[in-house]
This record gives C-alpha cells, structure tokens and sequence, in this order.
C-alpha cells in the first residue's frame, strides 16, 4: 500500500501536468524514473492510465476516472501533513505536562500569565503527582521533577537555583517539647510524612561528612507538601518542606525552623522531556520561557 500510495502521487502529478519533462522538474526526479514508475504501476492495475506521444501526455479514461477519484484523498493528506509540519514551526497546540504540585506553584505558576500572554495558542495539559513518573509510558511531552530523579536518557534543563529542605514545627508545638537538635532526636517527636509512590519519604540529612536517614512517624501520611505545612502551622507535628515554601511563615513566627544544620542544598528542578528531535515548536517555547538563565 505503501508504493502503491507513492506512485498514485506520481501518477496525479504526471496526470495534472500532462507532460514528464514538467512532472519530472516539479518532484525532483528523472524523466526516466518517472516512465518507470507509471508503468510499473500501470503493470500492477493491468490498466493503461496514460496516452503517450512524442509530443504529449494525457490521461486516458481510466487515467481521468482515476484521477478525479484521488484528488480529493492526495489533498486531504496534504493538508495534514502541512498541519503536522505547522506543529514544528508553529508555537501552538497541546502540551501535556507532569510535575508536583510543589513544581507546579515554585515553577510554573509564577510564569504562567507571561507565557500565556506570549502563546495564546498553547494549551497545557498539566497533571500534578508526587514522585517520579515514566514521560514515555504516560505519554507526557514533558515534566518538571527534581534533578536526582530525573533519568539520565532525558533532556534536562534547569528551572530553579539549587533548593534546600527545612524542618519546621509552630510555636505552640514546641511549648511542651524540647527542640531537636540531631536527626535522631526526631524519634522523640510527632512528624507528618510524605507519601511518595515508593512509599512514606525518608527524612535524609547531612552534615559534613556525616549522613543520616530517618523513618520518621506520626499522626499523619499525606501526598502533598502544601498540606504538609498547613498541618505543621497547626500544630500537628513536625514538617519537611522546602525552604522558599514556608519562608514567609518562618519570618512571621508561624513556624520555627530545627536541624539547619543538617539540611544541606539540593538539585532544584528541571524541565525534562524524552528527546530534542524534532521537537514541537510548542514544547521549545515553555523550555525558554521556564529555564533558569
């Protein structure tokens, strides 16, 4: 169906300009290719589609029937291929884009009135997940994930500076209970874990040389960092968050902030996607718009 698909275009352009030495000139092939190519054609239909003579080229009625049967398919096709080709030139269409709901308001939410301002024919299909995710098995063009979780066949670009994990607990937590001061004291302590897809995260901590990681416990599991602090400012335990989220509530006095000493900085987030070929004009345009510069 393949070559059958190819050579009825011939066949059309040879038809529609009734001349080889034409046809010839406008698919960029020899005159002799081109006679090869009908009449293999012809041989396959057991038809004869073209009258020839020295002097001209024109259909015959099964040519002509033929003909007039095609065009409107052959178009068809090219203008869905010109409107596949416009997707590469073009910044429009849908992306469909995975992130945490933390990457979500740090990264995306800050520039999004820009982008839409700049793109108004972008659509962003945005799913929000807590943990790594497969871009390829979830058919996702792109994602926004912290730089260790990243895989390393991946395209990845940088949209934040390094960022840095705090613990913080409110002031009316601490009024009964002593303040940590070494990752281990968290034993002794309420805290509200993080529910990744591999399972509760594991506080992990450093300082110098010295690494620890802690499975911490408490009252609550939850998947989502934002509610993580808003359960910390209520006093329910201790919280992990990062440290540009809770900053306003740490210089407020709404949260108190342990073990800064053991939080060291981190890979911040990158934009990340399968491959760089043949990439949409749509997906180049977030990946400038989002990249630390």
């Amino acid at each position: 169906m393949k070559n059958d698909l190819s050579d009825l275009a011939t066949f059309a352009v040879v038809a529609s300009e009734r001349s080889f030495t034409r046809a010839a000139a406008k698919l960029g092939v020899s005159q002799s290719a081109l006679s090869h190519t009908i009449r293999k054609l012809e041989q396959r239909l057991g038809l004869q589609l073209l009258a020839r003579t020295t002097r001209s080229v024109a259909p015959t009625a099964a040519g002509a029937a033929l003909l007039q049967d095609l065009s409107p398919g052959l178009e068809q096709i090219a203008h869905a291929l010109d409107k596949a080709r416009s997707i590469r030139r073009q910044p429009a269409g849908r992306l469909r884009i995975v992130m945490s709901r933390s990457a979500a308001v740090m990264v995306l939410l800050p520039k999004l009135a820009a982008f839409a301002e700049a793109y108004p024919d972008i659509i962003l299909d945005v799913v929000t997940v807590t943990g790594p995710v497969d871009l390829v098995a979830g058919e996702f063009d792109a994602g926004i994930q912290l730089g260790e979780y990243i895989q390393k066949d991946m395209i990845a670009m940088p949209v934040t500076r390094d960022l840095r994990l705090t613990v913080v607990g409110s002031p009316h937590y601490f009024v009964s209970r002593r303040i940590p001061q070494k990752p281990r004291d968290l034993s002794d302590h309420r805290c509200i874990t993080l529910r990744l897809p591999s399972g509760p995260y594991r506080w992990e901590f450093e300082q110098g040389r010295k690494s620890v990681t802690v499975n911490v416990n408490g009252p609550l599991i939850i998947d989502d960092t934002h509610l993580v602090i808003q359960a910390a400012l209520a006093g329910a335990g201790l919280g992990l968050a990062y440290e540009d989220q809770v900053a306003d509530y740490i210089a407020k006095g709404q949260l108190v902030r342990v073990l800064e000493d053991w939080t060291p900085p981190i890979a911040g987030f990158f934009i990340y996607y399968p491959s760089r070929r043949h990439q949409p004009a749509a997906l180049s345009a977030l990946v400038n718009s989002l990249r630390l510069s």
